[in-house]
């Protein structure tokens, strides 16, 4: 049996401003407000924060690994560096975070909003996104390659340079992003919005498949009417 003492977990408490080394001995924070707490290479490794408020805090170099992170907001947090594999972060307000150099290896965002995340350039392989978010996000080289991407929304985001290839799209919007040097070889974009694009826009989606629909919208952009032989 474990000697080691057991962490209370820390309930409704203000931690506001607070620096990581007066932070509570605990793994489990619940609504605690830790708005502009300094973080920095905090041991948070194995956490689980439940509707907490991070906004403007700054997390850079913290070990996440294996944390936990569900509801709440960390607006305009820095997660830079941060070493955080195999965490979650689930129905969280993470816009405007910024998340370069942070390693991610097979870390999950799920339902959040990152309006306008800062997630280049990112460390690891096999971090995820589903039903997130991220119109306006800077996500150059960002690297989903094979994966089934379900409710994205990047509008107007910074996808120059993304490995995107085999990936399939479900229910998700790309109207407005930067496709610039994206590779999309062998990507399934028929349950992608792509909106209206222009022919040089249309020319990166080259080795995708997309529907007649798409196809059709593409065409109409570039003012070329399709129609039946003449009889």
């Amino acid at each position: 049996m474990s000697t080691e003492p057991a962490h209370s977990a820390i309930v409704d408490a203000d931690l506001s401003g607070i620096d990581r080394h007066a932070l509570p001995d605990a793994r489990t924070f619940v609504r605690c407000d830790l708005t502009e707490a300094d973080l920095r290479d905090a041991d948070l490794v194995d956490a689980v924060l439940t509707d907490c408020r991070l906004d403007g805090a700054r997390l850079d170099r913290a070990l996440l690994d294996g944390a936990r992170l569900t509801g709440g907001s960390a607006a305009g947090a820095s997660f830079a560096h941060v070493d955080g594999p195999d965490a979650r972060f689930e129905k969280m307000d993470l816009a405007n975070t910024r998340w370069q150099g942070a390693l991610l290896t097979d870390t999950v965002f799920t339902g959040c909003r990152m309006t306008g995340a800062g997630l280049a350039p990112l460390r690891g392989v096999g971090y995820a996104f589903a039903h997130c978010n991220l119109m306006l996000a800077r996500c150059k080289g960002l690297d989903l390659r094979g994966q089934t991407l379900e409710g994205l929304r990047l509008d107007e985001a910074d996808l120059a340079g993304a490995d995107l290839r085999q990936t399939v799209w479900v229910e998700s919007r790309l109207r407005g992003a930067n496709l610039v040097g994206v590779r999309l070889a062998g990507a399934d974009l028929r349950g992608a919005d792509l909106g209206e694009l222009t022919l040089d826009q249309a020319g990166y989606l080259r080795g995708a498949t997309i529907g007649p629909a798409q196809a059709g919208a593409i065409l109409a952009a570039l003012d070329i009417t399709v129609a039946e032989p003449a009889g």
